[in-house]
């Protein structure tokens, strides 16, 4: 199941046998949990819209039970249960709408999915301080109001099949308050509030915290809280909180109710103008862009264990007279200040790839595009994560002129920015190989600006609200984020992992980029070298990283591997085998609370793959040898578990059962139900 009103029976289960199908080629599946006759025509609407190949019939055994016929339109050819159908029995029936993955927002779901132990490095978070009166009221209001217009915030991941997002009708979003008296400080506020994570099948991947805070004005009496926005990753950026934020502003002045409609265009009509998109000149264009195997991406030269652990950030500025130089030398050579940031960035790489750096090495590094400014009409006040991070790779000469340099990464940023929507998978495919994901970062300011007549009718109701800013979530070992302040600095923070860079090597970086982006204003000719750049930090060290295990991304496509089994319950003996089976993407602890639950005398295995075998596992086979066997899966696993029953001999008949993707309780919960309707209609 996703989304955010489970049904009272829990995680909607579906179990099948291959006996079910009838002389005629139909498909008989038993629906478990709570399904309303409106439910259930919903249901049938969307199977027979979106699998053509069906008609549907829903009969009614109990209130929680309900068979599901899919009848061939053609009888002779007959029609195959596809994964994709799969998914769509295991949603939430109540008319969910889902839009397909693509680009860094798939890839952000797989990493999730993937890697369930670290929810904090799936978040991001933004703060912003507000001085004056704060209705908590009226507060929660105005962003319940925002999200009944936001397509976004009304959203869940769904990964049974092909990860898609659903797009619920209702979401809530959680405001909490936090007392300076229940937190040591605001740093622990953030460390706690990143280790929740999300559960992605829940919508409303947003949340909001409030902290009280001491006072900003010398007028104590004028009260301060700090507010935290913390969001998925997979489903927002920082550009789109912004956007966010000013719809939450409007409704908050509005007493709590955002005046109009729902927000078009919205992620579905961006999903649906890239799959119109050619790919034709993207994969041309990143099969030679792409970074080759050997470029240079770490932060500092190799080094040992850090024995540091957690993320932490450090911030540097560039002054207001300083920031407006910058831009100047800049633009005085046709370029802008984003392009200066990126040439002082590849010769600190590069400087960090040579113990003696005097010869040409190709370096490359993560840059952040919002997507926002692609041919799509009103792209730019889409809410959502349209872009994300790309590779850019350049050879640094020390011998070759600045300004040229310069040139080729303003060049280089603009090509690429053509292409936001490309992803890691894609990336691998269009250049043949397995691209490494770049150690680090660099992500210039692409918010938008504060509405003045808002920010003037916030001030004329006594509240004053500072421009938010990025506070943690970098996802990766080292994020630069550059940002335009409300006095004219230049805002630099690193955003880190200890456990790759210490504390006093991350801060000798950021230094060192601060030290470069002020040099760059000393040499105002045109035939100035990078080695002369680079000789300003010829009496400061080269910081050192952590040794960072080589990344090897998938191509996308899932291996068969080697199945293990292992037993998790003896059972008695000849009573029927219970195979969990588990892959990535089932939620951890769904098994073991399962096996907690299940009283029956049955044998309980776990079948551990990454995709379906070629056949029925032998040891499996051994084991089920004159006994029933009942086949299970949670999330993917339930297509997979479908998969491994199609491989069994006929004759066997074993009972699949089928859960979509929930919370660990939901789905053990589920599994367990309908295991005790299917050995009750076995006694």
């Amino acid at each position: 199941m996703s989304g955010g009103h489970p049904s009272p029976g829990g995680v909607l289960c579906a179990t099948h046998t291959a006996s079910a199908r009838t002389s005629d080629g139909s498909h008989v599946i038993e629906l478990h949990g709570a399904l309303a006759p409106a439910d259930a025509d919903r249901l049938a609407a969307r199977i027979v819209e979106r699998h053509q190949g069906f008609s549907v019939l829903v009969t009614g055994l109990t209130d929680s039970r309900h068979a599901l016929t899919l009848v061939p339109r053609d009888p002779a050819r007959g029609a195959p249960l596809t994964p994709e159908l799969l998914a769509d029995l295991l949603l939430l029936p109540g008319g969910a709408r889902t839009v397909p993955l693509s680009g860094t927002q798939l890839d952000r779901v797989r990493a999730a999915v993937g890697a369930p132990g670290d929810p904090g490095r799936q978040v991001e978070q933004v703060a912003l301080r507000w001085t004056g009166q704060l209705d908590p009221h009226r507060f929660v209001a105005a962003w319940q109001s925002v999200a009944a217009r936001e397509t976004v915030l009304r959203s869940a991941f769904d990964w049974v099949a092909a990860p898609r997002l659903v797009l619920h009708d209702h979401a809530d979003i959680e405001v909490a308050h936090r007392s300076r008296s229940a937190l040591r400080s605001w740093n622990d506020l953030l460390e706690d509030d990143r280790a929740r994570g999300f559960a992605l099948h829940r919508a409303g991947l947003l949340r909001l915290t409030l902290f009280e805070d001491v006072p900003a004005t010398p007028d104590a009496s004028v009260p301060c809280t700090r507010v935290l926005l913390t969001y998925h990753r997979a489903l927002l950026d920082e550009r789109a909180v912004h956007i966010l934020l000013r719809a939450f502003y409007r409704a908050y002045l509005a007493g709590g109710s955002l005046p109009g409609g729902e927000r078009r265009p919205d992620v579905r009509d961006h999903a649906r103008w890239l799959a119109a998109q050619s790919p034709d000149a993207a994969r041309a264009y990143w099969a030679c862009a792409a970074p080759p195997p050997d470029a240079w991406s770490g932060p500092g030269r190799p080094g040992g264990a850090t024995r540091q652990s957690g993320d932490a950030r450090v911030r540097r500025r560039l002054s207001p007279t300083q920031a407006l130089r910058l831009r100047a030398w800049a633009a005085d050579r046709g370029a802008g200040e984003s392009s200066a940031l990126h040439l002082v960035w590849a010769l600190l790489l590069h400087r960090a790839a040579r113990e003696t750096p005097d010869g040409p090495a190709e370096v490359t590094f993560g840059v952040r595009l919002s997507a926002r400014d692609v041919a799509m009409p009103g792209s730019a006040d889409v809410p959502g994560l349209l872009g994300g991070r790309v590779p850019l790779t350049v050879t640094v000469d020390p011998a070759e002129r600045l300004d040229a340099l310069l040139l080729r990464l303003r060049d280089a940023g603009l090509d690429m920015a053509n292409y936001p929507w490309a992803s890691d998978d894609l990336l691998n495919r269009w250049a043949g190989r397995a691209v490494r994901p770049a150690d680090t970062t660099v992500d210039f300011d692409s918010r938008p600006p504060m509405v003045p007549a808002v920010r003037a009718e916030l001030e004329a109701h006594g509240i004053r609200v500072d421009v938010p800013r990025l506070v943690g979530g970098s996802g990766g070992p080292f994020t630069l984020v550059a940002r335009h302040e409300p006095d004219g600095s230049l805002g630099l923070t690193s955003l880190y992992d200890r456990a790759v860079l210490r504390d006093d090597d991350a801060a000798l970086l950021l230094s060192q980029c601060v030290r470069m982006l002020r040099a760059l204003a000393e040499f105002p000719g045109t035939d100035t070298t990078v080695a002369q750049l680079v000789a300003v930090l010829d009496d400061v060290d080269v910081p050192r990283a952590a040794q960072l295990p080589p990344g090897t991304p998938g191509s996308g496509a899932a291996g068969t591997g080697v199945p293990a089994l292992t037993t998790l319950r003896r059972g008695e003996p000849g009573a029927d085998v219970i195979c969990l089976v588990a892959q990535e993407g089932v939620v951890p602890g769904a098994h073991s609370r399962f096996v907690r639950l299940h009283e029956g005398p049955e044998r309980i295995v776990e079948l551990r793959c990454q995709g379906p075998p070629l056949a029925l596992p032998s040891a499996l086979a051994e084991m089920v040898r004159g006994s029933g066997l009942l086949l299970c899966g949670c999330g993917p696993a339930a297509v997979t578990a479908y998969e491994i029953a199609r491989t069994v001999a006929s004759g066997r008949d074993p009972v699949v059962v089928m859960v979509g993707t929930g919370s660990a309780e939901a789905s053990a919960d589920a599994l367990a139900a309908a295991l005790r309707s299917v050995v009750t209609g076995r006694a």
